[in-house]
Formats: structure tokens, C-alpha cells, sequence
């Protein structure tokens, strides 16, 4: 799977306005109901505060992956976005985060979703990926860092 399977341009976020960890959830969220990638905004935001409410998502090296399942969505959606600065994301290693990929599928698409987790966390190891991440300092510029990956 590739990122650029599932991500579309006009749904990256550079820089989001929030600045805590709620914030840049309901901000991604609604960069998908905005784009039509969505049906139902508070079904899928419920559904990823939820789920961030078991564990933080913020996973380490400046990544958090806020994720859920909805049936406010009809099939796997993602968003991303870079704080303004670096955010508390209460991540596993204590560090800010600077990368937030939002991911939502619906209850029954498990396979997708799993899949797209680990394709974002295989790219987000290697170090020349995330370094160009996070020298990316517009939406364009972060699309084509992501599409010369993928290619």
C-alpha cells in the first residue's frame, strides 16, 4: 500500500493552527469532512478520541498517528499535518510531536487500516524520509515529498 493510495493533497495541513494534542485531532478531522472524505465528522472525531483515550498515539521521533474506526466514514481516510511547533502528544518517549497523520476507516475494513499503520511507520524509520517531513514548510511541498517517495 502507498500512502498516496489513501492521501490526497487537500488533505494536508501545513502549518495547523491548533496547539495541544485535542485541537490538531479536530483540526485533521475536519480537513476530512471539508473535503467530502468523510459522512459524519462526529461520529469519526468520537471515534479517534476514544481510541486516543486508551494510549497516546504519539509513537516517538516527533510521530503521532491518531487513528479510528467509524461508520462516519465508508472507507480508509487520512490526513496530515505539522504543528506550527512541536506539540505535547503525551508520546511514548516523552518527545514533542511534529508529524500527525490522522487515519479513519470503517469498523469492518480492518486489513486497510492495519496496513496503512505499518506503511506509515516503515517510511517514518528511515531517517531521509522523515528529515524531508519535517523540512517541508508548505501542504505542496510535504504532497511532494510524500509522492517522490511513493514513485
Amino acid at each position: 500500500m502507498k500512502l498516496t493510495e489513501i492521501l490526497t493533497a487537500d488533505c494536508i495541513a501545513v502549518p495547523l493552527k491548533a496547539a495541544d494534542k485535542i485541537a490538531a485531532i479536530t483540526e485533521l478531522v475536519d480537513v476530512l469532512a471539508d473535503r467530502g472524505r468523510i459522512a459524519d465528522r462526529d461520529q469519526v472525531l468520537k471515534a479517534i478520541l476514544d481510541r486516543e483515550q486508551t494510549a497516546s498515539t504519539g509513537i516517538g521521533k516527533g510521530l503521532a498517528v491518531p487513528h479510528g474506526k467509524s461508520p462516519g466514514c465508508s472507507e480508509l481516510v487520512m490526513a496530515l499535518g505539522k504543528p506550527a511547533t512541536p506539540m505535547d502528544f503525551d508520546s511514548k518517549d516523552g518527545q514533542p510531536v511534529e508529524i500527525i497523520v490522522l487515519l479513519a476507516s470503517p469498523p469492518d475494513k480492518t486489513g486497510p487500516h492495519i496496513q496503512a499503520l505499518a506503511r506509515i511507520s516503515r517510511l517514518m524509520l528511515m531517517d531521509s524520509f522523515r528529515d524531508a517531513v519535517l523540512e517541508a514548510k508548505s501542504a505542496a511541498a510535504l504532497w511532494d515529498v510524500i509522492t517522490q517517495h511513493e514513485s
